[in-house]
């Protein structure tokens, strides 16, 4: 499948071959961990598909697979792609543990799978794309000098990325100060002081939600607050559940709807970030599609999303004019009118609420949180004008940070761009210059090619004299 790899011609010295001449694939047949018996703790390390290099932990000896070589590592669903030269234990499905033949350098082969464009299958099974894949391979020697540079210019981004992800962790550790500092009512203290006659308390508010709900008979019953809390509000505001502050809380529908190339905007935790929904990576449902998912309520502006699986915690006010429904995993609230949705959607994203829905997250497979659970859960509740003036403080700040980010993700972006460049000159000889003095690919690959015929022919031999001896 020549498409998968874009070289319109090789080096000298350098040949082409098939995936399958020049690697083989360890069976893994009754060695595979299912990922609910990961330990934290264990001898080995379990190895599977996921971002994460080492997966889980695990003392199942009987699952070990003994690395003599270096083997790689293939997501058959992910197309990640790992780098392994100690034992381990293989996790969950979809994994191919690939050994190459010595006419290849471990890690150069690793190098030149990563280079090699897969087409984009979603969760589909991506190795019978691999497999068809044809591969240059430069001269033995060559690739040794190839990888030893392709390893000391990784080494230059890994360490530029080292102090890039600890600025992104600086940014986190700063965005939470701000919030805690906002919902412990700091962050307008001193406006609170200045305009302390003006302002009516947080409890006067609630007793107004309070009392139209009952009349409206909205609840059947206001759920308890609990007396006490190791969270220290000011006096004038007040600790308030979900259920009270909200109007409507919706979950979506736990069904994965059909996507289109075009049509209504389908939102789940794939495109939101911390306030902001990333339209650019939403999906699209069709006009059928979109009534059945908005069903319940339709979102409209100023509603707040929340994911209560997989990307937990983060939250989005929907924005002005926007027709948009509820892929999975994602969940509504319609503010109370007194509620600016600014307000609720960061005291959803604050240390404080974040501890309460840590405690309760559930599931072994796929991390959630119950919706009943979302409803009791608190905040604190400041007065209509300091929930704006709190938000004004919030976002203005947060901008800040959001502005430093930007310029990390351009160079996150650049390094990652190096990085396919370094693999794209290697994978097409320009990385180093060749040594005329090398022994040719070719002959490297007739090589193996006798050795396994040899090797085949001996097999057939010994069958042959089993049969006669049985007879």
């Amino acid at each position: 499948m020549k498409e998968l790899v874009d070289i319109p011609s090789l080096p000298k010295g350098w040949a082409y071959a098939s995936f399958a001449e020049i690697s083989d694939s360890i069976p893994l047949t009754g060695k595979k961990l299912k990922q609910r018996e990961y330990a934290e703790k264990g001898e080995l390390p379990v190895i599977d598909q996921g971002q994460e290099f080492v997966g889980g932990r695990t003392d199942h000896e009987e699952y070990r697979i003994a690395v003599g070589s270096p083997v790689i590592i293939f997501g058959d669903h992910t197309k990640v792609i790992k780098y392994v030269d100690f034992d381990f234990v293989a996790g969950a499905d979809g994994i191919k543990v690939i050994k190459p033949e010595k006419v290849f350098s471990p890690k150069l082969f690793y190098y030149f799978l990563k280079a090699i464009k897969l087409p984009e299958k979603g969760y589909a099974r991506h190795y019978q794309y691999l497999e068809k894949s044809i591969i240059p391979v430069p001269p033995l020697k060559e690739q040794y000098r190839i990888s030893a540079k392709v390893d000391e210019l990784f080494s230059f981004l890994d360490a530029g990325l080292e102090s890039l992800r600890k600025v992104q962790a600086q940014l986190k550790h700063y965005r939470q100060a701000v919030l805690k500092y906002a919902f412990e009512g700091k962050l307008t203290e001193e406006w609170r002081k200045n305009h302390k006659d003006q302002i009516e308390p947080a409890q006067k508010l609630l007793d107004r939600i309070r009392l139209r709900k009952s009349l409206n008979k909205k609840l059947d019953g206001m759920p308890k607050i609990p007396n006490s809390t190791k969270f220290v509000i000011p006096n004038d505001w007040v600790m308030v559940t979900l259920e009270e502050i909200s109007a409507n809380i919706v979950d979506c529908l736990h069904s994965t709807p059909k996507f289109n190339p075009s049509g209504k905007y389908c939102i789940d935790t794939n495109c939101i970030e911390p306030s902001r929904i990333l339209f650019e990576k939403a999906r699209f449902v069709s006009e059928k599609t979109f009534e059945e998912r908005i069903r319940r309520l339709s979102p409209k502006t100023g509603d707040v999303l929340f994911a209560r699986e997989g990307t937990i915690g983060t939250s989005v006010a929907v924005p002005e004019n926007m027709s948009i429904c509820l892929g999975q995993r994602m969940m509504m609230f319609r503010p109370e009118k007194e509620v600016n949705s600014s307000y609720f959607m960061w005291g959803l994203m604050s240390p404080f609420f974040e501890n309460q829905w840590k405690a309760r997250v559930t599931g072994s497979t796929v991390a959630h949180i119950n919706i009943r659970d979302i409803r009791t859960m608190l905040l604190p509740l400041a007065s209509v004008e300091e929930q704006s003036v709190l938000t004004e403080k919030v976002e203005r700040l947060l901008s800040i940070a959001n502005e430093i980010e930007k310029i990390l993700n351009e160079n996150l972006l650049l390094s990652e761009q190096m990085r396919q460049s370094i693999l794209k000159n290697a994978f097409e000889g320009k990385l180093i210059p060749q040594t005329p003095d090398d022994e040719p690919a070719e002959k490297l690959l007739e090589r193996i090619e006798a050795e396994r015929f040899n090797n085949n022919k001996s097999k057939s031999n010994n069958q042959l004299e089993l049969s006669s001896y049985v007879k």
